[in-house]
């Protein structure tokens, strides 16, 4: 699964042609020992992230919105996407 993201221990992935099990543009989340699937909108589909960063990812999430989506239609595609830097 290819990284996406990696900030504060949490690792954003996204998967070529994932877009028949949650049905909706959505990137993986991994933390320690949790994993969750998140919509780019931040909504929580499915797992399970502390709080905290469950907060941060939402808030990362809407800060690269457009760069999500563009790689959310790549990966659909099966294309490669580019890497999001967290800091900008």
């Amino acid at each position: 699964m290819p990284e996406l993201c990696r900030f504060y221990n949490i690792i954003i992935r996204m998967l070529y042609d994932d877009n028949s099990q949650h049905h909706r543009p959505h990137f993986h989340v991994q933390y320690a020992e949790y994993e969750a699937s998140v919509g780019i909108d931040g909504e929580l589909l499915a797992g399970h992230l502390p709080i905290k960063q469950l907060r941060m990812v939402q808030a990362w999430a809407a800060i690269h919105e457009d760069e999500l989506y563009k790689a959310w239609n790549n990966a659909v595609r099966n294309i490669p996407f580019d890497k999001i830097d967290p800091l900008h």
